[in-house]
């Protein structure tokens, strides 16, 4: 499973033109799921994403998780993270899971970090969406639970 977080100040998505999700300071959340990814990758990807430190203290360090500071998280699923274009101009995205095998493990991973007292919206699964992004910092972190990166 790999996730993209943006630490933002506000973030939305929306779907035909209507808002379906919007939060203000915290994490926008790119979730992608890879084929064979069980639920041990969502546990690892929704424990790191409440865990993550990279909020400022007092001092200017990335020193706060998203509880410390009341963040929100905007979760958005995205196969395309999956994709691979190390070959020819047109990405192959085989590893990314079929949809009724990466459904359950997204809404697992959003489950989680629910269950870890953070705020979760989230986008439509399988729609086309346009996401706001208004990234703090910039911030970017990668995660991937096979721990390639």
């Amino acid at each position: 499973m790999r996730a993209v977080i943006q630490k933002v100040t506000k973030s939305s998505v929306s779907v035909d033109g209507e808002t379906v999700g919007r939060i203000g300071p915290g994490f926008m959340v790119l979730l992608g799921v890879e084929t064979g990814d069980d639920e041990s990758d969502a546990r690892y990807i929704a424990d790191k994403i409440t865990g993550l430190r990279i909020f400022e203290d007092e001092d200017d360090k990335l020193n706060l998780s998203l509880a410390d500071v009341g963040g929100e998280v905007l979760a958005i699923s995205q196969f395309t993270l999956l994709a691979d274009a190390r070959k020819g101009r047109r990405p192959g995205f085989t590893k990314a899971a079929r949809p009724e095998d990466a459904d359950p493990l997204y809404r697992m991973t959003i489950e989680r970090i629910r269950e870890a007292g953070i705020h979760v919206e989230e986008g439509v699964f399988r729609t086309h969406m346009v996401v706001d992004i208004q990234n703090d910092g910039p911030v970017t972190i990668l995660l991937d639970s096979h721990k390639n990166f």
